[in-house]
């Protein structure tokens, strides 16, 4: 099933995604979902009835304003260098488990919204990347039943820093500025796709620039909520980014990174286009 986060005039619901029709949730008598909700066969059977039932109502998808799904996640934890060709492009050993990192909440922003070139950054660059959004709290869950704590999955663009991360020696400060975690378009659930065989792309400007598929992944994302279930509590609305594939600006001959009037695309096969534009501090 397919969710998604929208503003339709001064008011944001959930609503889902039918081919180009958005059904809302907004007057439905079981409420606006939580991420526990979306979680939750049983709840999603309701919404599929109500929606085949035309019991909700129906908006042209090009009406309305697209979201963030996770607007306030409590925390952003990020898994650097999860593809081969990844790691391959900067000659890195392939690692013997997760390598994680995070950034701040208050780098989330939505599709369509600008990402805000820093005036003291020169080198921001794109990362497209899956994003697993949890909708159960989990502790010490295994691979085997961690799709039971997941709400859904999205698309991530883990813009970054590079001067500033390389600079600082880690990743915290490269990652977080302001509008450095679009987020979206939609929330899809695990019925309708398989988190671990999905295209990923990158486009700058119409120009492909990264493009591979999460069979590539060298912890696959059960094998990460695993991981990160055993060092920390996850929670409902957290969101995981599950690293990108190799094609990062730069790592490229000469290097591309992203400049004010951009326009950057980052896609996931089964679960939208995420589209920003970059604009000067």
């Amino acid at each position: 099933m397919r969710f998604i986060r929208y503003s339709e005039g001064s008011t944001q619901h959930w609503g889902v995604v039918v081919e180009d029709m958005v059904y809302s949730l907004a007057d439905v008598p079981f409420g606006e979902p939580t991420y526990e909700d979306i979680a939750t066969p049983g709840f999603r059977e309701k919404v599929q009835q109500a929606v085949a039932t035309d019991a909700l109502t129906g908006i042209p998808r090009a009406d309305i304003r697209e979201l963030a799904p996770v607007p306030n996640p409590g925390k952003i934890a990020c898994v650097g260098l999860n593809y081969h060709d990844h790691a391959e492009e900067q000659d890195e050993e392939i690692p013997e488990k997760p390598i994680l990192f995070a950034k701040s909440s208050t780098s989330v922003t939505n599709p369509d919204a600008a990402i805000i070139h820093p005036e003291d950054v020169e080198q921001v660059d794109y990362e497209v990347e899956l994003g697993i959004v949890m909708g159960r709290t989990a502790k010490n869950v295994t691979a085997t039943d961690a799709s039971d704590y997941i709400a859904g999955y999205t698309v991530v663009n883990d813009v970054s820093a590079r001067d500033a991360q390389f600079e600082d020696g880690q990743f915290f400060r490269g990652k977080s500025y302001d509008t450095f975690a679009p987020m979206g378009p939609e929330l899809v659930t695990e019925d309708a796709i398989d988190p671990n065989a999905l295209g990923v792309r990158t486009r700058v400007n119409g120009d492909l620039k990264q493009s591979s598929n999460t069979e590539e992944f060298i912890f696959d994302t059960y094998e990460i909520v695993e991981y990160l279930s055993r060092v920390m509590t996850l929670e409902p609305g957290d969101v995981i980014s599950t690293g990108t594939p190799g094609g990062v600006g730069v790592f490229r001959e000469p290097p591309e990174l992203l400049e004010p009037s951009d326009e950057v695309e980052v896609e996931i096969e089964n679960i939208g286009v995420l589209r920003n534009h970059v604009i000067a501090e």
